[in-house]
């Protein structure tokens, strides 16, 4: 389910999409919704306001794993 109660549909992984809900991020990181806003409040994960709606750039969750990856081979 969305974060307005409505079931969740294949059309959440759709390539188009410019921007995504919390829980669609944080499903294709394949964390918890919590963890998603935690990463989006600490400034980790990019994220905008659209109205009263907080919605994360498609582009901003690989932008996020690639920054994990290196920051990791660095390790």
């Amino acid at each position: 389910m969305d974060e307005h109660g409505n079931p969740s549909t294949p059309a959440d992984d759709d390539p188009t999409l410019v921007f995504l809900t919390v829980t669609e991020a944080a499903r294709r990181l394949r964390i918890g919704r919590t963890t998603c806003f935690s990463l989006i409040r600490s400034g980790e994960l990019e994220s905008v306001k659209v109205g009263h709606l907080r919605r994360v750039p498609a582009d901003a969750v690989p932008e996020y794993a690639m920054r994990l990856r290196t920051a990791q081979r660095a390790a």
